[in-house]
């Protein structure tokens, strides 16, 4: 079994190769998906019981977790974020990016 970094690798290799294809939306997909998973792995470390699969309950459990910075948290809402009927974020942010912050912070 992979451990959690070279999980985290693989779905940012996925998000770059997908916009380099030009499909920013399975960009985006890989982006949450490694900072899920750098979710779970902060919430373990910290001895709290993650009881969901979902790396979006997992972004919103961050977006709100008031022992992180306010940048991480920020971080963590903007992953969270629905697109609009043209498949358009609501603003103009690097998904990508904000998950390397993100996952960089929770586990340093």
């Amino acid at each position: 079994m992979k451990d959690w970094r070279t999980e985290i690798e693989i779905e940012f290799e996925r998000a770059e190769q997908a916009r380099i294809r030009g499909n920013e939306g399975q960009a985006r997909v890989c982006a949450r998906r490694a900072a899920g998973i750098a979710a779970r792995e902060y919430f373990t470390r910290r001895g709290e019981k993650v009881r969901t699969p979902s790396a979006y309950d997992l972004l919103n459990r961050l977006a709100q977790d008031p022992s992180l910075s306010s940048e991480l948290r920020q971080s963590a809402g903007y992953l969270t974020l629905r697109v609009n009927e043209e498949f358009k974020l609501p603003v103009n942010v690097d998904l990508v990016a904000e998950a390397r912050k993100l996952c960089e912070g929770l586990l340093k």
